[in-house]
């Protein structure tokens, strides 16, 4: 299966791709950078170090948290960091929909190179 993968250079250090919405994704439904990271299968230290290195990135916070303890913590997304997964996410859309006929004619090519190759074998 041929996929198209987007990740935007943001700077010469960071980059925003599938991982890291996901993440920001993963904050907004769980509320939490730990229980986001777990859904993710990556530690806390991962994920608070992404969240971390995104809220300096953007100059403001994307994710906003306030610490654990007797009362529990929580994180939750700003609008800014709201802002920037919808409009990954819009523009992932529209590079798949640009990419599509590139892709399937991509596919095709193979198909065919394959289905040769097995005409060659068969000879």
């Amino acid at each position: 299966m041929i996929a198209v993968r987007l990740f935007l250079k943001l700077d010469s250090e960071t980059r925003i791709g599938h991982g890291k919405v996901a993440l920001l994704e993963a904050i907004a439904e769980t509320g939490s950078i730990s229980a986001a990271g777990r859904r993710l299968g990556m530690t806390y230290r991962r994920a608070w170090e992404l969240a971390d290195h995104l809220n300096k990135a953007f100059g403001q916070p994307l994710v906003s948290g306030q610490s654990g303890g007797a009362g529990g913590g929580g994180a939750q997304l700003t609008d800014l960091g709201r802002e920037v997964v919808a409009r990954y996410r819009e523009l992932q859309a529209a590079t798949e929909a640009a990419a599509a006929p590139h892709v399937d004619a991509l596919a095709a090519l193979m198909a065919s190179a394959a289905a040769q190759d097995g005409l060659d074998d068969g000879c």
